[in-house]
């Protein structure tokens, strides 16, 4: 069937199209235009009204608070994250390989993690981080930790009356980063594997490490249970920890869709963090 559009002005018209016409919010459309395809010519149809909010400035921008956390408006396009040095690394890594520059310069952050693709970009690097969605409606604003807000593939804790408004990301000050993206080709590709991890060591300990890998998963995966098997240990210890570190992430990893490459190639990803933070190498490591 066919859809009306809208082209709300202000947020709060947006949020009142959104509780009265379950309008669909569009903004760089790079995920919903292609999910709904048709065919070469065809427009895509959809079951509600569409309505387009790019323009919202209330939804835009980053921001640096006073406590060092950073937040990002949900329309700031992967382009203006992956060239801002407020952004954390980690996060600028992921939004530098999102596609082509005309892709990165109309996906936006909110659209990707509202997606919940388990290959999205965006969302692996800031569930490593700790970062918050903040949602809002006519209600008022709800926050949570976004590995809360994203359900499983395609799945999320909006409410059908929510918009997603900015996501918040927690100071961080690591001692060794990594990152790595693993895909068909060099550029342009769908995220086949990808992995970050962080480590803060101080005085030869680690006291606090962590990783997170995207497509590996029904969304992206965190294993608690092997990120504590590092933090509190010597880094002279770590050589004899790898081995159980590696069998508990692999019980983390979906037993589904190509399950041995990747479980190997996490394994290599994390092992050669591990061998970094033993031989004290650079601070952000890119593979």
């Amino acid at each position: 069937m066919a859809v009306a559009n809208y082209i709300p002005e202000t947020l709060d018209e947006a949020l009142l199209l959104r509780k009265a016409e379950g309008a669909i919010p569009l903004a760089g459309g790079t995920d919903i235009m292609v999910q709904n395809k048709r065919g070469i010519g065809l427009d895509p149809i959809l079951d509600r009204p569409v309505m387009i909010i790019a323009g919202l400035k209330e939804l835009k921008g980053i921001t640096l608070h006073e406590d060092g956390s950073v937040e990002i408006g949900a329309l700031t396009t992967a382009g203006e994250i992956a060239s801002s040095l407020v952004v954390p690394w980690h996060v600028r890594m992921a939004a530098s390989g999102m596609g082509a520059v005309a892709l990165r310069n109309s996906a936006t952050i909110g659209g990707n993690i509202g997606n919940a693709s388990p290959k999205g970009d965006l969302p692996q690097p800031l569930i490593l981080l700790d970062a918050e969605v903040v949602l809002i409606s006519f209600g008022g604003e709800r926050r949570m930790l976004l590995d809360d807000f994203i359900k499983g593939s395609k799945k999320t804790d909006l409410r059908s009356d929510e918009l997603i408004k900015s996501v918040i990301i927690p100071p961080h000050d690591f001692t060794y980063s990594y990152y790595r993206k693993i895909g068909m080709r060099k550029a342009n590709a769908i995220s086949k594997l990808s992995l970050s991890a962080a480590a803060v060591v101080k005085d030869g300990l680690v006291v606090d490490f962590r990783a997170s890998s995207g497509a590996a998963g029904p969304k992206v995966i965190r294993s608690r249970e092997a990120e504590s098997m590092i933090i509190r240990r010597s880094i002279e210890d770590i050589p004899e920890i790898v081995p159980d570190f590696l069998d508990a992430w692999d019980r983390a990893i979906s037993p589904h869709a190509m399950p041995k490459y990747r479980r190997n190639t996490t394994a290599r990803m994390l092992t050669r963090f591990l061998e970094a933070i033993v031989n004290e190498e650079d601070h952000g490591i890119i593979e």
